[in-house]
């Protein structure tokens, strides 16, 4: 039996198409996977992404404290930049809802115990009992905490995802960013030698 041929109807009908749309969250996620392949197929640590704010003066940001948030019997304050500077700043992102917050807060509660500098903390998307909660169990190693509800502080700071931790120079100047949370090693061998370099010339001198 010969093969017979499509009737004009058919010939006219449309192939299907799969809408662009649908194919759009594939296309963003196996981008996304080969610049993370290419990372580490390079040998290069994801968590040092460059930074573009690096060199640059710190967001000309203001945030009001965390509700609540008390410490020796005071109302803990929140910040701007004008609290930088003259002095050595580390800025940590942080919310009580994160992880990893919780895996490196052990290093920042060591990290208070060291001088020449000050701890802000950027509470973020977070509601205020559970930054208090969060705080009063871990213990709370910043002298400054300033609630950023709608994250529109870490967009400003380019945060790509908390924690991340800056390091604020005298000037105002952001010198250092690590993304991620830091680990004994990454705390020991690149965060604390980068904190030494700023102290040692807290102006950018």
């Amino acid at each position: 039996m010969s093969d017979q041929a499509p009737t004009p109807a058919q010939a006219a009908e449309p192939k299907r198409r799969i809408p662009v749309l649908v194919l759009l969250p594939v296309i963003i996620f196996a981008a996304l996977a080969a610049l993370f392949l290419f990372q580490l197929t390079m040998g290069n640590d994801p968590s040092k992404i460059p930074s573009a704010l690096i060199g640059r003066p710190a967001p000309d940001t203001t945030l009001p404290p965390v509700e609540d948030l008390v410490q020796d019997g005071t109302q803990l304050p929140g910040f701007s930049k004008a609290d930088m500077m003259g002095k050595v700043t580390i800025v940590n992102v942080f919310a009580s809802w994160c992880a990893p917050c919780r895996q490196e807060h052990p290093l920042l509660e060591d990290l208070a115990k060291r001088d020449g500098f000050q701890m802000f903390g950027v509470n973020y998307k977070d509601k205020p009992e559970n930054a208090r909660r969060f705080l009063g169990t871990l213990g709370n190693p910043y002298n400054r905490v300033g609630s950023d509800p709608k994250g529109r502080a870490a967009i400003e700071w380019g945060v790509y995802g908390i924690p991340e931790t800056f390091i604020v120079d005298a000037t105002g100047t952001i010198r250092y960013k690590y993304i991620g949370p830091l680990s004994p090693k990454s705390y020991e061998e690149e965060f604390l030698p980068q904190l030494d370099k700023v102290l040692a010339s807290p102006n950018g001198d």
